[in-house]
């Protein structure tokens, strides 16, 4: 991919968990399957606020997970295509 910034593992995808939605447009568009849809574990949930836990709910807890983050090349694709700007791309 030309639109690559970095080398594999120079930066990561944090995901939000108060954003995120579980819409797969990460999955769908990331060159690397760095995504996968899963649900996010009930340990993960209480530190979301009343509308992130409602709006998890409603979603059947699907979220993004970052599960080959070492396969990153920081194209930011996923970030462009998040509808809930859910994604960032941080340097390790």
């Amino acid at each position: 991919m030309d639109k690559c910034k970095q080398d594999a593992g120079v930066f990561t995808p944090q995901i939000n968990r108060k954003r995120c939605e579980g819409k797969a447009d990460c999955v769908v568009i990331c060159p690397y399957n760095v995504f996968e849809l899963d649900i996010l574990p009930p340990e993960d949930r209480t530190d979301l606020g009343t509308m992130a836990r409602l709006k998890g709910f409603m979603h059947g807890w699907k979220q993004a997970f970052a599960v080959n983050a070492d396969a990153c090349r920081a194209c930011g694709l996923c970030v462009s295509a998040c509808p809930e700007k859910a994604i960032t791309l941080v340097r390790r």
